[in-house]
């Protein structure tokens, strides 16, 4: 007796491969998600390949080691935080209207991206020599030149103090969006970074310009 033929059933799609570029892309994103769950020192491949829905094995089909998924998250960090940059700047507008628009960018980025000075700073803190430390200097030593060179078109326009110390100014541009994550984390769920950058840049401003008599 033959068997009926079962008309209803689904097709059985085959599985879509990822390309190899793609794959690297959602390996990076899951290292930065993680970091905002848990200290960078404690992610696990595994739990990169679990977060991305691969076996172990899989992950390490397009990374030689771990260090090289390291090497590309710090890889995406410098391009991410480089476009930002570039996209506030290349808006135009007077040096401080850039510096504010980069300064609200920035608090933008590292709000949707929780992860990011986690894995920055956690770096930064670790004994010198490390690879990756390199790396991380490199990326923060970027982003500080670049605000120093808007403070320094700002004093050229008349819109900063001639005397205003340059390296201090993009010292305290970045520890405040330092402070507004630690706030972020301490109080999370109850702390909105971008509608306290509206508040605390101004107070910026003044601390650059000065008490004026």
């Amino acid at each position: 007796m033959t068997a009926a033929p079962i008309l209803n059933a689904p097709p059985v799609e085959p599985r879509q491969r990822q390309s190899a570029e793609t794959r690297r892309e959602e390996t990076v994103e899951a290292v930065i998600d993680l970091a905002s769950e848990h200290s960078p020192e404690g992610i696990t491949t595994q739990a990169i390949a679990t977060r991305i829905g691969v076996t172990h094995g899989a992950l390490f089909r397009h990374f030689p080691d771990k260090a090289a998924i390291w090497r590309s998250v710090f890889d995406w960090l410098g391009i991410r935080l480089g476009r930002v940059a570039d996209a506030a700047i290349a808006t135009g507008g007077t040096p401080l209207q850039v510096l504010e628009r980069l300064f609200h960018a920035q608090v933008a980025f590292v709000s949707d991206h929780p992860g990011v000075p986690r894995i920055l700073f956690h770096e930064l803190q670790r004994p010198s020599g490390s690879p990756l430390q390199g790396l991380a200097r490199t990326i923060v030593g970027g982003y500080r030149e670049r605000i120093k060179t808007l403070i320094h078109r700002a004093k050229d326009a008349g819109e900063l103090p001639t005397g205003l110390d340059e390296d201090t100014a993009a010292i305290l541009f970045i520890g405040t969006i330092q402070g507004l994550v630690v706030q972020s984390t301490l109080f999370a769920g109850a702390f909105d970074m971008r509608e306290a950058a509206q508040r605390i840049f101004p107070l910026l401003l003044d601390g650059y310009r000065g008490v004026k008599s």
